[in-house]
């Protein structure tokens, strides 16, 4: 993992500290706790780790719902219009911030920093349930899959809640050291998937893994199935001349399958490993064990391939 811009943004948060002492502000009490909203989880949870118990998070996504494509309603355009701080992802991710009228001076681009590294993609069009038809199109949006990437936009939100006085910055440099020893241990797990991913090809089941793919080394074709549903036999069909095409030996789901689904995929000799993308909170425990288990279970998947 190359060096990282983390000591710069440590240095700005102990400056932040010490002019914050000076400050002309009353102290933030814990029945005024400001408010931060996400556009996806993966910020919520790094803006929890780093803001704790000083700020309120809101993620208004609701579970189940693509946040790449969901649309605010009015009490949640209120909610993030009264927000003190509004955490976007960039890249194109939730297309709709660019169309709400959006205080721009609490808004926080967290990628902004390295839009050099994003990823151009292909237009494709299609349709997600009730969501209607939209396009993935310009950039991949996924960032945080690269843990390289995700510690950039976590320190931009540490840097953020530092300089705004929104939470102590000397707690939220030594909570910032701590998620990226957590988020550098992942990237360290996910450094072991190259040498056993080397010649082989993987599936997705969405084209979200860009980043993932990139930044160690994975060959993954993508299909373009809903989360979560199970895919229907012109699907499976594209599915089987995709795998005798590419030689590929493992398929990503995005979200958990049925077990129908899962036989299904079984039976055209392809290792499965469920790799969620989380966008949107997982089912049960956090991001750093859902990635850190869907590492795990890639690894054993790979290594299998082998034995």
């Amino acid at each position: 993992m190359p060096e990282l811009t983390l000591q710069s943004v440590m240095r700005r948060l102990i400056v932040a500290s010490s002019v914050l002492l000076f400050a002309a502000h009353a102290p933030v009490k814990a029945q005024d706790r400001p408010t931060v909203v996400a556009v996806n989880y993966a910020l919520s949870y790094f803006a929890e780790r780093l803001g704790g118990s000083d700020i309120e998070v809101v993620f208004p996504v609701p579970d189940g719902v693509d946040p790449s494509f969901w649309r605010p309603g009015i009490s949640d355009i209120s909610t993030m219009q009264n927000a003190d701080l509004i955490l976007l992802n960039g890249a194109g991710f939730a297309t709709w911030t660019a169309k709400a009228s959006l205080p721009r001076s609490r808004i926080l681009d967290t990628s902004r920093g390295f839009e050099d590294r994003f990823i151009t993609t292909e237009t494709v069009t299609h349709s997600h349930g009730e969501g209607g038809e939209h396009s993935h199109t310009g950039t991949a949006s996924f960032t945080w899959l690269d843990q390289e990437l995700a510690i950039l936009q976590a320190a931009a939100i540490a840097e953020a809640l530092a300089q705004r006085g929104l939470a102590e910055p000397a707690t939220v440099e030594t909570r910032m050291a701590a998620l990226t020893e957590d988020l550098t241990a992942l990237d360290a797990a996910a450094e072991r998937l190259r040498p056993l991913a080397e010649g082989k090809v993987l599936i997705a089941t969405h084209p979200r893994y860009q980043y993932l793919a990139r930044a160690y080394d994975l060959d993954i074709r993508s299909l373009d199935w809903e989360a979560g549903a199970a895919p229907d036999k012109d699907q499976l069909a594209d599915l089987e001349a995709l795998v005798k095409d590419s030689g590929a030996l493992v398929l990503l789901w995005e979200a958990q399958p049925t077990d129908e689904a899962r036989a299904a995929i079984r039976e055209l000799g392809l290792a499965d490993v469920v790799f969620p993308t989380l966008a949107n909170s997982p089912a049960s425990s956090d991001y750093a064990e859902t990635l850190g288990t869907a590492l795990d279970d890639l690894l054993a998947a790979l290594g299998g391939l082998d034995g």
